[in-house]
């Protein structure tokens, strides 16, 4: 009869942005099992408050999340007018679901969800359309990842030069560094610190998340042939 089948346990976390009238509350699925990607872990918050607010930036955005998981800043970045495109490991079918679920419980039925492995020319890959931001929260979560990312950041980048790769990472270790890996690929980033979107604190979005974890976002763009 095999081994029995393990119960996953979860639910859906509801997020609020802002209060009153312009309030948007977002519905997100969350499975508790040993898969990263459906979890919503304190680097989504984080990320989706900073897409919040500059989300009068965001109407007719080509935005491509990847990595998406449970798709908290996606879902976010489409609720507030933007082009979102979602994606995943092709290898974590069960990742894609979660994906497709998030968007049908923010009412969001024609976002498409793509299977995306790092560091793989796919079909996929080649045939996407073109972005303007590209999203990934805790992407940067297993070194033995991070040049397979940026291998796929960079083709996406050097295909829409103009674009750009917003990402929150938490701090884990002291050694943790991708400057090096940056300046292969020829890739330049900048810091943006938290309290300047209103996300260096405990609560974020009515929910406990990030917490005390500390938490860093950064934008990553193509370096220009200058060296600037």
């Amino acid at each position: 009869m095999g081994e029995p089948r393990r119960r996953r346990r979860g639910g859906v976390r509801r997020y609020r942005f802002a209060e009153g009238p312009a309030a948007l509350t977002l519905r997100i699925p969350e499975v508790l099992d040993s898969q990263y990607g459906m979890y919503v872990w304190p680097c989504a918050v984080v990320l989706a408050q900073y897409l919040w607010v500059h989300r009068r930036s965001l109407p007719g955005k080509r935005v491509l999340e990847v990595g998406a998981g449970v798709s908290l800043p996606g879902v976010l970045a489409a609720k507030c007018g933007a082009e979102v495109t979602l994606s995943d490991s092709e290898e974590l079918p069960q990742c894609l679901r979660n994906c497709r679920r998030s968007c049908l419980l923010n009412r969001l039925p024609h976002v498409p969800v793509l299977g995306l492995t790092w560091g793989r020319v796919s079909p996929e890959l080649l045939s996407l359309a073109p972005v303007d931001i590209i999203l990934g929260s805790d992407v940067f979560f297993d070194p033995k990842d991070f040049e397979d990312i940026l291998t796929t950041i960079y083709f996406l980048l050097e295909k829409n030069p103009h674009a750009q790769f917003w990402t929150t990472y938490q701090v884990r270790s002291a050694d943790w560094s991708i400057e090096a890996l940056l300046c292969k690929w020829k890739l330049k980033n900048i810091h943006v610190p938290l309290h300047s979107f209103s996300a260096d604190k405990e609560h974020l979005a009515s929910s406990s998340l990030p917490g005390r974890h500390t938490i860093e976002m950064m934008i990553i763009s193509l370096a220009q042939s200058d060296g600037t």
